[in-house]
């Protein structure tokens, strides 16, 4: 039997919001545990929540982004279930009228392959606090710090049909996300994660299989590993003649499988309520057009730029929009002076591997992108070769100088006196008549050879263009 995948994502996005959504407790990240947890985070008899207005704006510019309806009257309830890291017992969250209701994205697949995919809907809730594990035996650790943390819950329609249109979909919400300024999408620290919620079902069979929904995914990679292992097991499972069971499962990526958490719960088992505390949040038709007024440019627009105003390959623009930091760092060693093209090779090529090699993000670089112009800007005027430059960005990636003050101090000023690089092609000529004989008989590639020699001979100093231009005058003889 041939089996369709049908795949749903819910992504948890902390909102870069300095205060929590219902207090005015901190969301920094990294402090120690329940420091950053006050009275309103832990319900306490006699506080009220009030709502961060910043929380807000940040959902509706999401909502634009996506080209969805937003909400004029979005209401707060309180989803009642028990975790040892919710204290109140309860979350503060939205159900039956969320602030951002449907819209739609498209994504892009490797193959370029092109799919629209549905919002459902994206709501503003609180985080629960963190159950900690590590380091404690036969005992659970409980950080309150997150609890109150602002979230923007996106759901999507089950549109997707494989791993791989999950994990674009995914890549897709993120882009969105960061290039609005909304969140800091750190996947490690738990700024953005996703529940995926997976079924099967016979090809041409309409109604939907039972689902699974595998909690708590916070990489791209796992989210496909997941997904993949868990259509499999379903499949297997059907196909031994099994059922499978709705539930909630955990992915276990040491070894790369989901196993049962819980029994999936019903929205009636959390039995909702309008939250009597909060107010509902009104919004009017000038608050929203005031907030697509100053909606930054979005990837797809950026890309179209890029391509018309700088003439960059598909591959470069796709690569350099693909992340926020990398499109204006980009853009900044352009103002810089730096030629478009010769910018994207830098910053895809060494840039790129420098920061991989050292393990951190392009919003860290230890080159700024204005000492990359100024190197870029010393290989335009001939000041150095490409060659020379690789070495003069190692040294800058060490911390010694922008290129100007190490090209000085290291002496690597490129050789474009005529005179002196034709004094070094006449002695490498002299110096290997066999090999000119074997050019002279129509062999090109020993041309190469030569070149080599030159630059070696003046230490990688010489113009490259000279030198080639020099060794095919005197070798036609």
């Amino acid at each position: 039997m041939s089996w369709e995948v049908v795949i749903g994502l819910e992504i948890h996005c902390q909102l870069a919001t300095k205060s929590k959504i219902f207090s005015g407790a901190s969301t920094a990240f990294g402090a120690d545990p329940n420091t950053q947890a006050c009275l309103v985070d832990l319900g306490y008899p006699g506080v009220l929540p009030v709502l961060n207005k910043d929380a807000v704006a940040m959902a509706v510019k999401f909502g634009l982004a996506v080209d969805a309806e937003i909400t004029r009257r979005s209401v707060f309830a309180r989803k009642n279930y028990f975790y040892p890291d919710l204290p109140k017992g309860y979350q503060i969250s939205q159900f039956e009228l969320p602030i951002v209701g449907t819209g739609h994205l498209t994504i892009r697949l490797e193959d370029g392959t092109e799919k629209e995919i549905g919002v459902t809907r994206a709501h503003l809730e609180e985080d629960a606090g963190k159950s900690l594990h590590e380091n404690f035996t036969d005992r659970t650790g409980i950080d309150l710090n997150r609890a109150g943390t602002p979230l923007l819950e996106i759901v999507s329609e089950p549109d997707m049909r494989s791993a791989e249109e999950a994990v674009a979909y995914m890549k897709k919400i993120h882009q969105i996300v960061r290039y609005l300024g909304i969140s800091d999408g750190n996947m490690q620290e738990g700024s953005f994660r996703c529940d995926a919620n997976v079924s099967v079902r016979p090809y041409g069979q309409e109604e939907f299989g039972t689902r699974t929904e595998l909690k708590n995914i916070n990489s791209f990679r796992f989210v496909e590993k997941a997904i993949n292992f868990e259509v499999e097991r379903q499949i297997d499972l059907l196909e031994d003649g099994g059922e499978v069971v709705q539930e909630t499962r955990l992915y276990d990526p040491d070894k790369d499988e989901t196993r049962s958490m819980r029994s999936k719960e019903e929205a009636n088992d959390y039995r909702y309520f309008p939250d009597p505390d909060l107010l509902p949040v009104v919004i009017d038709e000038d608050y929203i057009e005031a907030i697509r007024g100053d909606l930054p440019e979005l990837p797809e627009a950026k890309a179209d730029r890029f391509a018309a105003d700088y003439g960059l390959k598909p591959v470069q623009v796709e690569s350099l929009v693909g992340d926020v930091d990398a499109a204006d760092y980009f853009e900044a060693v352009v103002a810089g002076g730096a030629d478009a093209r010769q910018a994207a090779n830098y910053l895809l090529g060494d840039l790129t591997g420098a920061l991989n090699n050292d393990g951190i993000e392009m919003a860290d670089s230890k080159v700024s992108a204005e000492q990359l112009a100024g190197l870029i800007k010393r290989v335009m005027d001939n000041t150095i070769s490409g060659k020379i430059a690789k070495d003069v960005f190692a040294a800058m990636w060490a911390g010694e100088g922008d290129a100007d003050a190490i090209i000085e101090a290291k002496g690597l000023k490129q050789i474009t006196d005529t005179g002196a690089i034709e004094a070094a092609v006449d002695k490498v000529i002299a110096d290997n008549p066999s090999q000119v004989e074997e050019f002279r008989g129509g062999k090109e590639k020993v041309l190469g050879f030569f070149v080599g020699q030159v630059m070696k001979a003046t230490q990688g100093k010489a113009n490259p263009g000279q030198v080639n231009q020099l060794l095919r005058d005197k070798l036609k003889g």
